[in-house]
């Protein structure tokens, strides 16, 4: 997948767990590190293959903030969803797992939400979980 756009509706498609639990879980850890390689590549950077604290989604996004600040409002994001793939991989047939998948892949969909509306309005980072709006920043 090469946009946005496709990456949100394969994560729609997996919200409905409709999948193996464990395959959603490494699917979702696998579109957020695509949201995170177009953002670096969109800076004309070579997303790294590193691991951090054992993840390379959390690695991503280390790359991803170096001499851009603002990008660190997704830090918490990129952990949860590491925090919600553990919660699938080590328990898939929990008895809550569409739960489960349904959370993961909401925190997926927030981070591809979030860095598309980066790449398009760079000041997005100021504000991301208040009220305003992208369409506001840009104005």
């Amino acid at each position: 997948m090469t946009n946005f756009d496709a990456i949100e509706c394969r994560i729609d498609l997996l919200s409905q767990g409709q999948t193996d639990a464990s395959a959603a879980a490494s699917e979702l850890l696998a579109l957020g590190e695509q949201v995170l390689e177009l953002w670096i590549e969109a800076r004309d950077e070579t997303p790294g293959q590193e691991k951090r604290e054992g993840f390379r989604l959390l690695a991503l996004h280390r790359q991803g903030a170096r001499g851009e600040p603002s990008f660190n409002a997704c830090r918490e994001t990129c952990r949860e969803l590491v925090y919600h793939y553990n919660l699938i991989a080590l328990e898939p047939e929990h008895q809550d797992i569409a739960k489960r998948i349904m959370l993961a892949a909401m925190v997926a969909k927030h981070l591809c939400l979030f860095v598309g509306g980066k790449m398009a309005v760079a000041e997005i980072g100021e504000f991301c979980c208040s009220s305003r709006d992208a369409q506001a920043a840009a104005r």
